[in-house]
């Protein structure tokens, strides 16, 4: 006598069935996919080229032979060492700066109830909806006349200083992580605000030690988009700085241009290398910033 094992109907709703519109989607996203990576993956591969294979092939063509000396050529004539520490003087201390006050805001907003709460959030947001380019002449004005020490900037005032950059990325950046943090931090039980505060906890320990760790997968996500925003920003660096060794790597580009002719392949290499720095951040983040994207997609 042998026992026979049945293999478990699978629901008709669980088969997937192949459709038409299924396929058209499918391959609307790859079409979507590809337009997409087009550009960058042609920069790769004109990167690849030398100069003499392009002028005298053309760029829409197949080449003869591939090569990484551009990016070589491209570290060293654009000191993209100098500038990469210039943008980290200004990336990293507005990035840093910017979470924390406005986690400390989106902390009072969310978790205390007064009466000009919700008017406190409406104006750290509404910096937002004003176009920075609107004020770029009042800003330079201002700047000439805050006088700060030497040691920070050599002009006498804020212009020309590392310093009036992170200033304005701080003051434009805050409304939007604020307003995010507080949504955020409204999703936490009050009743762990509550448990700590019988405990005997301070306003401060319950932000520091019981708020920020349960909101470090938004500011790991908050921390991603800062980062790449703030990095590739040249309007403020172009409109404040005036020495040319002090702009950020963004600038670099220029360096590779040529007086009568311009290489496209060696700034193609260069241009790859300089947001090389947003593509680690974003590998090394995409976890949490995934996860902080998906933040209250579902329940339960």
């Amino acid at each position: 006598m042998t026992a026979t094992l049945d293999r478990p109907s699978v629901p008709a709703a669980q088969k997937r069935t192949v459709t038409p519109a299924r396929v058209a989607l499918h391959v609307f996203l790859v079409l979507t996919c590809l337009v997409t990576l087009a550009p960058l993956l042609w920069a790769v591969y004109a990167s690849l080229r030398t100069y003499d294979d392009t002028s005298v092939n053309g760029y829409f063509s197949i080449a003869k032979s591939l090569t990484l000396d551009n990016f070589a050529k491209a570290w060293e004539v654009g000191d993209l060492p100098h500038f990469y520490w210039n943008t980290f003087l200004i990336t990293v201390p507005a990035l840093v700066v910017t979470l924390l006050l406005s986690s400390m805001v989106a902390f009072g907003v969310s978790r205390f109830s007064f009466r000009f709460n919700l008017v406190l959030l409406m104006v750290f947001t509404a910096g937002n909806l004003l176009p920075q380019q609107v004020i770029v002449t009042p800003l330079w004005r201002l700047y000439r006349l805050i006088e700060v020490p030497e040691w920070i900037s050599g002009s006498g005032s804020l212009i020309d200083s590392p310093v009036g950059v992170v200033l304005i990325h701080i003051a434009f950046q805050s409304g939007f992580c604020t307003f995010v943090l507080s949504n955020y931090m409204k999703t936490i039980p009050y009743e762990l605000t509550e448990a700590a505060r019988v405990d005997g906890a301070s306003v401060f320990r319950q932000y520091w030690q019981l708020t920020l760790p349960l909101c470090r997968p938004v500011l790991a996500a908050l921390a991603t988009l800062e980062f790449t925003w703030i990095y590739n920003d040249f309007l403020w660096a172009l409109v404040l700085i005036q020495d040319g060794d002090k702009m950020p790597v963004t600038s670099a580009l220029q360096n590779l241009k040529g007086t009568f002719f311009t290489d496209n392949n060696l700034v193609a290499a260069g241009s790859l290398l300089v947001a090389l720095p947003t593509l680690v951040v974003f590998f090394v983040l995409q976890r949490q910033f995934v996860g902080g994207l998906t933040l209250g997609a579902t329940k339960g």
